[in-house]
């Protein structure tokens, strides 16, 4: 291979801290020789995590001013920022909103004759190909597609949502409208900030997609030549659980629930749940998943899936958080390192994906 199967990730937020720990509980499975992560700020109330990504067997990574201090807490750094960079096979960027497309300029191509690949989360639209698990994994080009974006949470669901139910029966030319309502969560339970405490709606700033969900899915599926009719709006609500979205895909071709239902069970990334509360599937996964996440891309509600007039198809379906991001990351970083096998390898993480939540 040439190259040390090293995964190098940045941050440690509500991606960073869970994608660290997959990726070092399994790194054996999937080929890995060593899991890195860098924390820039040494924070007394942050040490608990760190530590624990350590005892587990993640390597501590700082900027060399932040040493002493994280040293002064307990907390002993292996590597300092643009060495652990320079080793990596992958860098998985799970920065907040914007500090991603900066590390490019600043950090990850002045290394990209060393490093096979770099990943950026939804946020950073533009940073390089989009990319979902299981939706446009035959467009990816090693020698080409070094930098990848995986898409948002939300964007996955819709997604797999057109792909699906409708794409499965009939192509792109079988899209006649998809129009969606993400109802996000307000914000992530290991976060204090952002708390809205009423329902705040969100602006149509695209004036063709309404909202980055229906854009970054445009863009998604125009990798693979597929330009499709798709429109998003978003509201947040004062909760913490789970985002659920409301889709209404309008198909040439006459459907069926029946015929619905058989591709969404047929698909292992989609669940199918009884329940009609976020809480009721959140706490699911809180007791059945990998520390409280489920990996599938989206939890179908199936008392509300319906067909009307044969062509319009409706319904809500809840967004498994980070689980989603989680995969196609721990995917496109192992796709980067081994492309012949990759599939196989990651279905390691298989005992995640629930047929009925």
């Amino acid at each position: 291979m040439g190259v040390r199967p090293i995964v190098h990730v940045v941050g440690t937020g509500t991606i960073g801290e869970p994608l660290t720990g997959l990726l070092t509980e399994y790194k054996d499975a999937l080929g890995l020789e060593e899991v890195t992560f860098h924390k820039r700020t040494p924070l007394l109330t942050d040490r608990s995590k760190v530590v624990n990504l350590i005892k587990r067997g993640a390597k501590l990574v700082t900027d060399s001013p932040s040493v002493k201090g994280f040293q002064d807490l307990g907390m002993e750094p292996s590597y300092e920022t643009e060495e652990a960079i320079e080793r990596a096979a992958v860098v998985i960027d799970c920065t907040p909103s914007g500090v991603g497309t900066q590390n490019k300029s600043q950090y990850y191509e002045k290394f990209a004759n060393n490093t096979l690949g770099f990943i950026a989360q939804g946020s950073e639209f533009g940073f390089g190909k989009p990319y979902a698990r299981g939706i446009n994994d035959n467009t990816l080009k090693r020698g080409e597609d070094q930098y990848i974006q995986v898409v948002s949470c939300n964007t996955h669901n819709l997604s797999i949502l057109i792909d699906t139910l409708a794409l499965e029966d009939g192509g792109p030319e079988n899209v006649v409208e998809g129009r969606f309502i993400c109802m996000r969560r307000s914000n992530d339970i290991s976060q204090d900030g952002s708390f809205v405490p009423s329902p705040q709606v969100g602006k149509h700033k695209d004036a063709r997609f309404g909202t980055h969900h229906a854009r970054d899915a445009w863009h998604l599926f125009n990798t693979m030549g597929h330009d499709l009719n798709l429109f998003s709006s978003a509201i947040k609500l004062n909760t913490q659980y789970m985002h659920t979205i409301y889709f209404d895909i309008r198909v040439k071709n006459p459907t069926t629930v029946e015929k619905l239902r058989e591709r969404i069970d047929a698909n292992d990334r989609m669940a199918i749940t009884y329940k009609s509360s976020a809480n009721a599937v959140f706490s699911f996964g809180r007791d059945q998943g990998h520390y409280g996440r489920i990996l599938n891309v989206t939890v179908v509600s199936a008392p509300t899936l319906t067909v009307r007039n044969d062509h319009e198809i409706v319904g809500y379906c809840f967004t498994p958080q980070d689980g989603n991001s989680l995969l196609s990351s721990i995917a496109a970083a192992t796709w980067f390192i081994y492309p012949d096998d990759y599939e196989e390898r990651v279905q390691c993480l298989k005992d995640y994906f629930y047929d009925e939540v």
